[in-house]
């Protein structure tokens, strides 16, 4: 008998193996499995019986990284109703769009976010807190009967960040999220002594994958609600942590504070950083500062999301620790369950000889259904069977590919092609630089000259001349930026990605 593949049966799971361990830390709050499961049932009860959601309604959530967020990843599907987190720190305006656009039956907030919530457009909606704890408490204690499951049912609704155009979003099936979180696992060499700390916001590319192959292992959950670097390092001290996932900014952030402030990190196997290109430096010194191995990964909304992780293998043992973390600061292997292919404009797979640009396309059982009420965008994004990433890479002889830039940010000078992210991982390389992002600028000789905007480490101070003359001295005289603009930050979009739009836009100095 065909059993149909869902995160359901990673929780009831966890509920039977492992039910008295503790699966959840929350601040001063520490619940069981058994405690997890209870909860997510009550809160099926209360959807379903209490506040009128139907099956296939949409339930919005706007919250951090809460119990009430974990346990909402089981409950709402329970319910049969399609959880759809929200972006905490988009305006009202952006909130609305999404909510609308999904017709949100219902909108489950956490008071921290209580004045957004109340700038948003009146709907139904359920605060976090005691109406919250007082609608769980009255629901039946019995197991919630979520019927017949159809694995190909959309059971998460997860929007993009809007970067280049509004937020579009992505259906995610059942099967999808259940074979995500297995391969996820298996990629990673997950166990249930992992205790996993949950940096990145579970409404984020990074975040949201994660609770799931946590869950059906047996792991511990640690919940951070918002990224605090001295309370990371604490966390991992006195929780005993494993594993985390970083943003190159938060990565930045935390080794800073590392070198003032001392913390036990020993139980570290190993932080991944992705969401955006980080430079092999930066890798390399978290790497001397945490004592564990630290790798890129890649991935994105639309792939549920994990596609590759940096990883070294057995070959690569003996090889000197520069050789190995240089690989560890590639994109990576593509994950297990993924296949992943470099496709020139005739869709024809590159050569692997680490230089030939082309196009990331994928096919998976993590690959999203298509957008929400989108079929033009739907079948552009998976023409040909193939996600359509609009992400360029090349691939080396050992299969690691290394992205170079997104499509649409490649800036072409005088017939030649540069790449905007080769450019800002060797800006960031200064010891003063904290970020750096690099656009495109029109020029009457070469049509396009790359132009470059830096924050620099407080404290430091370096001119634009001098750093013109830093990428001069590592990559082709070209590829330097022609101008630099000194920002005291960088714009980006919720999920903490620069926004290159709005820095195209601010025109010349």
């Amino acid at each position: 008998m065909n059993v149909p593949l869902t995160p359901l049966d990673f929780l009831e799971r966890a509920r039977r193996l492992f039910g008295p361990l503790e699966g959840v830390v929350d601040g001063e709050r520490r619940y069981s499995y058994g405690d997890l499961a209870d909860r997510a049932h009550r809160l099926a009860h209360a959807l379903r019986n209490e506040l009128g959601c139907e099956r296939g309604d949409r339930v919005a959530y706007l919250c951090g990284n809460t119990m009430e967020m974990l346990e909402a990843y089981y409950g709402v599907v329970l319910a049969g109703c399609v959880l759809t987190p929200l972006n905490v720190r988009m305006a009202a305006a952006e909130l609305n769009f999404v909510l609308d656009d999904c017709d949100a039956a219902l909108l489950v907030g956490h008071p921290a976010f209580s004045p957004l919530a109340d700038a948003l457009s009146p709907r139904k909606r359920l605060d976090i807190g005691p109406d919250y704890e007082a609608a769980l408490a009255a629901a039946p204690a019995d197991c919630f009967d979520a019927g017949p499951i159809d694995e190909d049912a959309v059971c998460e609704l997860f929007y993009t960040s809007g970067s280049t155009g509004d937020p579009k979003g992505a259906m995610l099936t059942h099967r999808a999220l259940a074979t995500h979180a297995v391969d996820s696992a298996l990629t990673m060499g997950g166990n249930h002594r992992d205790v996993v700390l949950h940096t990145i916001p579970l409404f984020h590319v990074n975040g949201w994958g994660t609770p799931h192959w946590v869950t059906v292992l047996g792991g511990r959950h640690v919940m951070l609600e918002r990224f605090d670097a001295g309370e990371v390092l604490r966390l991992i001290a006195t929780e005993r942590v494993t594993r985390l996932h970083l943003v190159p900014t938060m990565a930045t952030a935390l080794l800073e504070r590392s070198a003032h402030e001392h913390r036990d990190s020993s139980s570290l196997v190993q932080v991944t950083v992705g969401g955006a290109a980080a430079g092999p430096e930066l890798l390399a010194a978290l790497e001397d500062a945490l004592g564990c191995e630290v790798i890129s990964g890649y991935g994105l909304t639309e792939a549920s999301p994990q596609l590759t992780k940096a990883n070294t293998t057995r070959a690569h043992d003996a090889l000197p620790l520069d050789e190995q973390r240089a690989r560890r600061a590639s994109t990576g292997h593509p994950n297990i369950g993924v296949d992943l292919r470099v496709f020139d404009d005739l869709d024809r797979e590159v050569p692997c000889d680490g230089r030939t640009v082309g196009e990331v396309c994928v096919r998976s059982n993590h690959v999203m259904a298509g957008y929400w009420r989108r079929p033009d965008e739907t079948a552009e994004a998976l023409r040909g069977g193939w996600l359509r990433t609009g992400d360029l890479a090349t691939v080396d002889g050992e299969g690691y590919i290394t992205i170079v830039d997104r499509r649409k940010d490649i800036i072409v000078s005088g017939g030649e092609n540069i790449s905007s992210v080769q450019v800002e991982k060797t800006l960031s390389a200064h010891p003063d630089v904290l970020e750096a992002a690099v656009v495109a600028r029109s020029d009457p000789r070469w049509g396009e000259v790359p132009h470059a905007y830096v924050v620099v480490r407080v404290g430091a101070s370096v001119g634009e001349q001098e750093l013109i003359e830093w990428v001069r001295g590592r990559l082709a005289h070209f590829k330097a930026p022609k101008r630099i603009e000194f920002l005291p930050d960088l714009p980006k979009s919720g999920t903490g990605k620069i926004l290159k739009t709005a820095l195209r836009e601010r025109g010349e100095p």
